[in-house]
C-alpha cells in the first residue's frame, strides 16, 4: 500500500488519510476519492491530499476483516458485516466462550496490519454478546498476510452453549449449623442455575459425616441429578476430609482438590459413574461470581473439567471483590472501581466510660507499666494496619485528650456516655470515614491487646467469603475487640444499652470469623481495683 501526500492527478481512487473540509463540504477519513471529487478539490484550490493507494495484491480493509473473521468462526458464533476495517464475532447462544489462546496469539503475530481481540477464554457469555473483534489497522492489508491469518484461524472462536441440567444439592450440617445458612446457599444456587437455563433437582441436608453423605450421593445419582453439588458445614481441608471421603464411600473418585482461583481455592471435583460431584468452596454461598462458577458453568455447558483445566485457571484467577478489588458499594456515592487493594479498616478506641466501680480514679488514666492504661490500646491500634485512629471521649474528655499527647487521631465526643457503652459505640461508628470498609472496635481498658492480634483480625476480614464480623477467641470463648463490616454501621448506630452490638453478632453467625489466640488478653478489661492490680503485675 502506498501512503503519501499525493498530487491531485494521482489521487483518484485513493483513500483519504484524514477528514477533509473544503468550501463547507466534508469528506471523511477513509473516503475513496472519485474523479469528480478530485476536480472539485482542484477548483477550490487544493493541490495535494494525504492519502493511501492500494498496490497490486492488497486486500481492502473491510474485505480483509471479513475474511479473517469468517475464518475464525467456530460453532455457536457468527460474524457480522465489516465496517471501517472491523468485523465482530457474536455468540449465537448463552454459554462458555471457547477461545484458542495459542491460535489467537499466532494470528496476531503474523503482521501488524491484522489484529484480533477476544473475551477471556472460558468466560460465560450471553446470546448476542460480542466474543471477538477483528481490526485491520491500515486501509488495506497484503493478500499474503490475509491468507496466512485465514489459514491459522481455523475456527479459533466458538461457544459451548449451556445445556439444561437438573442439579442435585446436598448440604451437610453440624450441631451449630444454622438452617438459615443452608437455606441461603440453596436459594443462591437456584438463582445461579436459573441464569444459565438449569434448575435445582433434589435438595437434601445430612449430617456432616462420610457415611450419611455417601448415602445421599448414591440417592441423588440414582434419581438422575447431574451434576451433584455439596455444600459442606465445614470447609474441605484435605483429600481425606469428610466430603471427599463421602464421595469415595459412595463409589466415586476424586479428580482434583484445590484451584488457583480466589475466591474458590477449596474446590473439590469428584465423579460417580460419569456424573460430576462438586465439593463447593465456601464462596459458592455468595451470589457474586467466583471460582465455583468457573467450574460449574463448564460442566453445565457439557465441557469436562480435569486437573489440567483447573490448574490452568491461575492467570486471571484473582477475583477478590469488594475490599480486595475496591468495587463500588451500595450507599457509597463516588467510590470508584480500582485495582486490588487492602481493606481500609478504621480503628476505634472507646475511652468514654465513667469507671464507676473504680471509685474516684479514672481507670483509663491509671498508670500501667509507666504510662496511662489507655495508651496501651491506643498504641496497639496506631501500630496496626487500622487507619484512621478514632478515639471516643466522654467522661473527663480534656484529660483523655491530653493523655494522647498530640497523636494523630480523630477525637469524637459522646455527650451521652452515661447512658451506656452503646452510645459510645454509635458515636465512634458515626466518625468512620465513608471510604472505610469496616471498623475495629477496641476497649480503652484492655492494656494487653497487641498489634499482632489486630493485624490478624484485619487479615481475616473478607466479606466476599463470608467473614464480615471478626472476633478473637480463646478455647472457644469470644472476647474483644470486634471488627465489623460497613454493612452493619447503620444498625450499630441504632443500638441501645450497655451491651454494645452483641445482638448483631448473634443475628449474623454465618458471617462471623473467629481468630484464635493463645492467651487471655482478649478477656482482660479493667473494671475494678483488683483487675487494675492484675494489669499492673
Amino acid at each position: 500500500m502506498i501512503f503519501a501526500r499525493l498530487p491531485l492527478d494521482a489521487a483518484t481512487g485513493a483513500w483519504l488519510a484524514h477528514g477533509l473540509t473544503v468550501d463547507g463540504r466534508r469528506l471523511k477519513k477513509g473516503h475513496v476519492l472519485t474523479a469528480a471529487e478530485v476536480e472539485w478539490l482542484r477548483r477550490n484550490g487544493t493541490e495535494t491530499v494525504l492519502a493511501a493507494q492500494p498496490e497490486a495484491g492488497d486486500v481492502p480493509e473491510d474485505t480483509a476483516a471479513q475474511r479473517v473473521a469468517e475464518a475464525s468462526v467456530g460453532p455457536g458464533c457468527r460474524a457480522n458485516a465489516p465496517f471501517t476495517g472491523r468485523c465482530n464475532l457474536y455468540a449465537d447462544a448463552a454459554g462458555i466462550a471457547m477461545v484458542d489462546r495459542a491460535t489467537v496469539d499466532a494470528m496476531n503475530a503474523v503482521h501488524e496490519s491484522v489484529t484480533i481481540a477476544t473475551v477471556a477464554p472460558w468466560a460465560s457469555v450471553e446470546a448476542g454478546q460480542m466474543l471477538a473483534t477483528v481490526k485491520i489497522i491500515p486501509f488495506a492489508a497484503p493478500a499474503e498476510t490475509v491468507s496466512k491469518v485465514e489459514s491459522i484461524a481455523a475456527g479459533a472462536i466458538a461457544v459451548a452453549p449451556f445445556e439444561p441440567h437438573c442439579v442435585g444439592v446436598i448440604s451437610t450440617r453440624l450441631p451449630e449449623t444454622k438452617p438459615s445458612v443452608i437455606a441461603k446457599a440453596t436459594d443462591v444456587m437456584a438463582a445461579r442455575l436459573e441464569r444459565v437455563g438449569s434448575s435445582l433437582g433434589d435438595v437434601v441436608t445430612v449430617d456432616h459425616h462420610e457415611v450419611a453423605l455417601a448415602a445421599a450421593i448414591r440417592s441423588q445419582h440414582a434419581a438422575g441429578n447431574a451434576p451433584i453439588v455439596i455444600f459442606a458445614a465445614s470447609a474441605i481441608t484435605d483429600r481425606r476430609d469428610v466430603i471427599p471421603a463421602g464421595i469415595v464411600a459412595a463409589g466415586g473418585t476424586i479428580r482434583h482438590y484445590g484451584m488457583p482461583v480466589d475466591p474458590g481455592n477449596l474446590m473439590l471435583i469428584g465423579e460417580l459413574d460419569g456424573v460430576p460431584v462438586i465439593g463447593a468452596p465456601g464462596c459458592a454461598r455468595s451470589p457474586k461470581p467466583n471460582g465455583f462458577d468457573w467450574v460449574l458453568n463448564r460442566f453445565l455447558a457439557g465441557l469436562d473439567v480435569d486437573a489440567t483445566a483447573v490448574m490452568g485457571m491461575g492467570v486471571g484467577g484473582l477475583l477478590m471483590d469488594t475490599v480486595q478489588r475496591g468495587a463500588p458499594r451500595d450507599g457509597k456515592p463516588g467510590q470508584k472501581d480500582s485495582a486490588q487493594r487492602m481493606p481500609r479498616i478504621a480503628g476505634i478506641v472507646l475511652a468514654a466510660g465513667q469507671s464507676r466501680r473504680m471509685g474516684v480514679e479514672n481507670k483509663l488514666l491509671a498508670d500501667v507499666s509507666g504510662k496511662p492504661m489507655l495508651l496501651h490500646a491506643i498504641e496497639a491500634v496506631e501500630a496496626s494496619a487500622a487507619t484512621p485512629l478514632i478515639v471516643v471521649t466522654g467522661h473527663e474528655p480534656d484529660r483523655i485528650s491530653a493523655a494522647l499527647g498530640g497523636r494523630q487521631a480523630i477525637l469524637t465526643h459522646n455527650p451521652r456516655f452515661a447512658d451506656g457503652l452503646s452510645t459510645s459505640l454509635a458515636t465512634g461508628i458515626a466518625a468512620v470515614p465513608d471510604d472505610c470498609d469496616g471498623a475495629l472496635v477496641c476497649l480503652g481498658d484492655m492494656p494487653r491487646i497487641t498489634t499482632a492480634l489486630l493485624d490478624r483480625m484485619i487479615a481475616a476480614f473478607n466479606p466476599v467469603e463470608g467473614r464480615a464480623i471478626v472476633i478473637p477467641t480463646r478455647h472457644g470463648k469470644r472476647g474483644n475487640p470486634v471488627l465489623f463490616d460497613h454493612r452493619f454501621f447503620a444498625a450499630i448506630r441504632d443500638v441501645a444499652g450497655d451491651t454494645g452490638a452483641r445482638h448483631l453478632i448473634g443475628q449474623h453467625e454465618d458471617l462471623v470469623a473467629e481468630v484464635a489466640v493463645d492467651d487471655d488478653s482478649i478477656f482482660m478489661d479493667v473494671d475494678t481495683p483488683e483487675a487494675l492490680a492484675m494489669a499492673r503485675s
